[in-house]
């Protein structure tokens, strides 16, 4: 009994977690223009709506093709899902990221946490609903923290409660400039 206790809140836990980080996502679209939300912001093209794609499908191959589940939507070919071309609007990917959330939200809730899933792109592709959550919760967040990073690059954004004012921020970075100027200084 007390494994399934256990279980049930590992899966919960995980689950509530990639819940909120991918509203956290989004929210990094919000008041900018189409150009910011596309623009390639890193030498590889990384840009926000582009990372949205690419989370959405994503998560639609590990809780869909992974446990037999498929997307009933389309999902990017693979290599095509960094960016959006000009064709596809931010309301059409946002809105199958949120499908998606729908799609992998049901498979979450069916699937015991050990039910056996295959990720055939893996090394060790059999796995359980455990693996498959512990990895898109890590990629969600590791592409959230891309996400930070470009959009107060584009307006000096955080996503932090309660927002600090902007000179907070001027002198942290002061601060932190000082201290690696004088870390250089004395190498």
């Amino acid at each position: 009994m007390l494994g399934l206790v256990i279980d049930d809140f590992a899966k919960e836990y995980l689950h509530s977690d990639l819940r909120e980080i991918r509203e956290a996502m989004l929210r990094k679209l919000d008041g900018l223009s189409e150009y910011d939300i596309r623009r390639p912001l890193t030498s590889t093209g990384t840009n926000l709506l582009g990372l949205v794609k690419h989370l959405a499908a994503w998560e639609a191959r590990y809780f869909g093709e992974v446990f037999d589940r498929p997307f009933p939507g389309v999902v990017p070919e693979r290599g095509t899902d960094l960016w959006a071309t000009e064709h596809e609007t931010r309301e059409e990917i946002i809105g199958r990221y949120r499908s998606v959330w729908g799609h992998s939200d049901a498979t979450i809730a069916a699937l015991a946490i050990d039910a056996p899933g295959r990720v055939p792109w893996w090394p060790r592709p059999d796995v359980m609903l455990f693996n498959v959550l512990v990895h898109m919760l890590t990629e969600t967040a590791r592409h959230a923290g891309h996400a930070d990073i470009l959009r107060e690059q584009l307006d000096g954004s955080v996503d932090l409660a309660p927002a600090k004012a902007p000179s907070f921020w001027e002198s942290r970075r002061a601060d932190i400039d000082r201290a690696a100027q004088a870390a250089t200084e004395r190498l």
